[in-house]
């Protein structure tokens, strides 16, 4: 065992993907559904064992075969997940801009009052979706909308409730941003929000203009796509130190994300999807996450890397 060197793989900028760290958190994940009696716990745990890779020839590495678990909370399928959704989504904004070269994005976070606890985030979760489904058609919004992508996100509290909220991109015709009649303000979008919520307070609404570049020089479309398709919960958030506290969250998410989504597409961008034929992010594959198509291996090609319990790492076979 000793000859055996531990996996490195590195993407195309030469930063190390972290398998390591993630199989750790998916088998600390599969320890809280175990003591939570939850069946699936065994299938978590074999999540990504071996991991079948092919060389490329410039010397990279590009996953090739392995099996994922697709469990909600995964932290190895929610870290392909992302990277999944972040490619589809630079993909289908790309096209939209060829299709339609004048249309603007608009970058939307929508909030509501906390969950009290797990029961509550789960009505508010269904209740959050559908509110978002009668925002997008009032009249002042519908009448220059092309398409949209949404995406939830829910981060904890130490007092035991949830922030759940709704990262939103908008891509808006032209006139938008022309004359009154067409520009709804930041006070419009609150007000139009807290009429879809059917809510007695005033919701924290957050509307920005997408811009070609950030003041570092980063794109800021590019920021704002990353920011909807990131994590819908971030595994920090039931990996702390309590092991406690780390159960009940589990068994408060596992509850209510149940049979829900984390991204939605409409309009243009849902069509642009179906015409580059990609795949659902959520039971998708998870394997080729770039969608780009890697020819049959020869076995010099091959290289092999599995979990070691005792290493706690991935060993090159």
């Amino acid at each position: 065992m000793a000859n055996k060197k531990i996996l490195q793989d590195k993407n195309s900028y030469g930063k190390s993907r972290p398998w390591q760290q993630k199989k750790l958190e998916n088998l600390r994940y599969a320890e809280y559904l175990s003591i939570l009696l939850y069946k699936k716990a065994h299938k978590v745990q074999g999540c990504a064992d071996v991991l079948r890779f092919r060389k490329l020839p410039d010397g990279s590495m590009k996953l090739y075969q392995t099996w994922f678990c697709k469990s909600r909370l995964c932290p190895l399928c929610n870290w392909r997940r992302s990277m999944k959704n972040s490619g589809q989504l630079k993909k289908i904004v790309a096209e939209a801009h060829k299709q339609q070269p004048t249309g603007r994005f608009i970058f939307l976070t929508l909030t509501e009052r906390n969950a009290v606890d797990g029961a509550d985030l789960r009505l508010r979760l269904r209740a959050l979706t559908q509110a978002f489904n009668k925002l997008i058609r009032y009249k002042k919004i519908v009448k220059n909308l092309l398409g949209y992508v949404r995406s939830t996100e829910i981060t904890t509290n130490e007092n035991g409730t949830y922030h759940q909220h709704l990262h939103v991109l908008l891509f808006v015709k032209n006139v938008y941003f022309k004359g009154s009649e067409n520009y709804l303000s930041q006070v419009d979008w609150t007000d139009l929000w807290q009429k879809a919520l059917r809510s007695s307070y005033k919701p924290i609404v957050n509307v920005e203009a997408v811009r070609a570049n950030n003041s570092k020089g980063k794109s800021s479309l590019l920021v704002s796509a990353q920011e909807t398709a990131k994590y819908q919960v971030k595994s920090a958030d039931y990996m702390t130190d309590d092991d406690n506290r780390n159960q009940k969250v589990v068994d408060d998410l596992e509850q209510a994300l149940a049979g829900t989504r984390q991204i939605g597409y409409g309009g243009l961008l849902k069509q642009i999807k179906k015409q580059l034929r990609l795949d659902d992010a959520d039971n998708g594959d998870l394997v080729n996450v770039d969608g780009e198509k890697i020819a049959e291996l020869t076995e010099a090609e091959l290289i092999v890397a599995k979990w070691d319990q005792q290493r706690k790492n991935y060993l090159v076979w």
